[in-house]
């Protein structure tokens, strides 16, 4: 399959050989972005009405408290007036800010597919201040007319879930980030200096500000499902070794400094609906040794249980350290996914269909 790219961009869309990789325009362009992907031969955008929110949550946050990371360099020391970003007309402002572009470019890259397909589309918001001199009372129509979007597609092959290999190898590298709970596209050049810890065959990157407590991945959430001891289980699960019930799944809150991934929400929601014990509280390496699953999410992947996990045996040796220096321990799951990470998995993929957004209605 031919690997195909569209950018729009300041009213124009360019094709794959003006389009740069998605990575370096993230990097050379400030502001916030939410990333989904095409379903069922890019018929649908999934959880496309959940990516707007959050898109406008980012939005709202870093205006109002990091519009560096919103703005254009060029402006961004300008003062803002403040943006009541949390109001239902303010995602719907974002939704209708958005809606152009995605017609102006999802049509040229269905139409120019090949066979069938998948795509990821990445909107990127950015602000440009100069726009605002002079305006003291900032309404949402006012900041939307402050706002740029680009709107980036790109070809897509969904890994296959369950298959020997297609599992993910992480190491816990380095510390959480800064305003986690938006997200933004100067994140893919802040943490570039953690790929020289990053052993060779790992496919993720964790974060942890002590070494011990696990955050989430550089792209991705982290999570782990726990055995519950004997006590607590017995009562629940009339000593049934294997029912969901003896286990707890385990993920770090957003007051830790994580992103509000989508497909985490929707595994919160999973566990909830289908009786699985569920705790927000930040994975402890110090008791991996009850840790029966791991899997990471996010919204190109969805899910992919955790074949390996690696953690260096002093924290401080990761300091102007490369991966070679350091010395790592190591715990290993089991081939192929457990049974808890199977279970959440496959009622993720039910939640897809359900909230597959049609792509005629998007253009």
């Amino acid at each position: 399959m031919t690997s195909s790219r569209f950018l729009y961009s300041n009213g124009v869309v360019l094709h794959s050989s003006d389009a740069p990789p998605l990575s370096t325009f993230l990097e050379s362009h400030p502001g916030a972005y939410t990333t989904t992907r095409t379903h069922n031969s890019a018929s649908c955008l999934l959880f496309w009405e959940r990516h707007v929110k959050r898109l406008a949550e980012s939005i709202g946050i870093l205006w109002n408290s990091t519009p560096q990371l919103l703005f254009k360099p060029n402006n961004a020391t300008l003062s803002l007036p403040p943006l009541p970003a949390t109001s239902p007309m303010w995602e719907s402002a974002v939704r209708a800010l958005v809606n152009d572009p995605m017609n102006k470019v999802l049509p040229v890259a269905v139409n120019e597919r090949s066979g069938e397909e998948e795509f990821s589309v990445t909107v990127l918001v950015s602000g440009n201040s100069e726009r605002l001199c002079g305006i003291e009372n900032v309404d949402e129509e006012r900041a939307c007319e402050a706002l740029d979007v680009c709107v980036y597609v790109g070809s897509y092959a969904p890994r296959v879930f369950g298959v020997r290999g297609n599992g993910a190898r992480v190491a816990v590298v380095g510390h959480g980030r800064d305003v986690a709970n938006a997200k933004y596209s100067d994140w893919v050049r802040i943490r570039m200096p953690l790929e020289k810890l990053r052993p060779p065959s790992v496919t993720e990157l964790l974060l942890s500000n002590d070494g011990d407590r696990i955050l989430e991945g550089c792209v991705t959430n982290f999570f782990v499902v726990c055995r519950k001891d004997n006590a607590e289980a017995k009562g629940n699960c009339l000593h049934d070794h294997y029912s969901t019930c003896a286990f707890e799944v385990q993920t770090a809150p957003i007051r830790d400094g994580v992103l509000p991934g989508i497909i985490r929400q929707i595994v919160i929601e999973v566990c909830l609906s289908k009786g699985i014990s569920f705790r927000e509280v930040a994975p402890s390496w110090s008791q991996h040794d009850i840790w029966e699953e791991a899997f990471i999410t996010n919204s190109l992947r969805f899910l992919e249980h955790v074949e390996t996990i690696k953690v260096p045996c002093s924290w401080e040796s990761l300091n102007s350290k490369t991966w070679e220096e350091t010395s790592w321990e190591e715990k290993r799951f089991e081939e192929g996914p457990g049974m808890i990470t199977a279970v959440i998995q496959n009622e993720i993929m039910k939640k897809a269909i359900l909230e597959g957004f049609p792509l005629r209605d998007v253009v």
